[in-house]
């Protein structure tokens, strides 16, 4: 697969160096005298490619006629947008990915601009600091189908309202599937009438809805307190 990258900042960098090590074929494009002297410190050479993004000439010498994806991560999301347009109107790349630094511009990124997929890092970090405070011990493991679901890990703590129950009587087989259970250092594979204890560790496939319900049901009992608070 080939990705071509715009824009040499941290992220564009960070995501070209992880693609190369992965073997994709990479070409990052990048005008900023300043930061061109660190990206050939950073990437091999042949990955670099000097000139303004939104060119289409540039665009066309960087092999944008040849790309699978183009990742627009500049500082600018005027850039952004323009680049994503070009690409799709001129070059037709199949997919297009595009920064979003300013979350008030973040409904342009659609359609109209041929952003197929926006990444508005303000929402992303909202939402993963509103999932970890949701969601309580429960750690998630990686994110899958587009972070349509997540694999999950947790610990049963003394209390929870699953001890003692059957998997089948938890309601949880919609959206949640108990994936393994693991006792005593030793894994087993659940079945409908297998019952959760202390301790267990539970390793399961869930939408945020089935994420949100097991969190519930191996919740503490008791909602921490903060020392400075607990009364006498």
């Amino acid at each position: 697969m080939f990705v071509l990258i715009a824009g040499g900042g941290r992220t564009g960098t960070r995501l070209a160096s992880l693609l190369v090590n992965q073997n994709y074929k990479v070409r990052l494009i990048e005008h900023r005298r300043e930061l061109l002297t660190h990206l050939h410190q950073e990437l091999p050479t042949e990955v670099i490619y000097e000139g303004n993004p939104v060119d289409p000439g540039v665009l066309e010498a960087a092999g944008a006629r040849e790309a699978h994806v183009v990742a627009a991560v500049t500082s600018e999301d005027a850039t952004n947008l323009a680049m994503c347009f070009v690409v799709k109107t001129m070059f037709e790349v199949p997919r297009t990915i595009a920064r979003v630094n300013n979350p008030v511009n973040a409904w342009l990124f659609n359609d109209t601009f041929k952003v197929d997929v926006a990444l508005n890092s303000a929402d992303v970090l909202a939402h993963l600091i509103q999932e970890e405070m949701s969601l309580g011990d429960m750690m998630t493991l990686f994110k899958i189908r587009r972070g349509h679901y997540s694999v999950v890990e947790e610990k049963v703590p003394p209390g929870a309202k699953a001890i003692g129950i059957q998997l089948k009587d938890m309601a949880l087989a919609e959206h949640c599937v108990i994936a393994a259970i693991i006792r005593d250092g030793v894994m087993t594979l659940p079945r409908g009438d297998s019952i959760l204890q202390e301790n267990d560790e539970i390793i399961a496939v869930a939408s945020p809805e089935g994420a949100q319900k097991l969190a519930e049901m191996l919740a503490h009992p008791v909602y921490p307190v903060r020392n400075g608070n607990k009364k006498e």
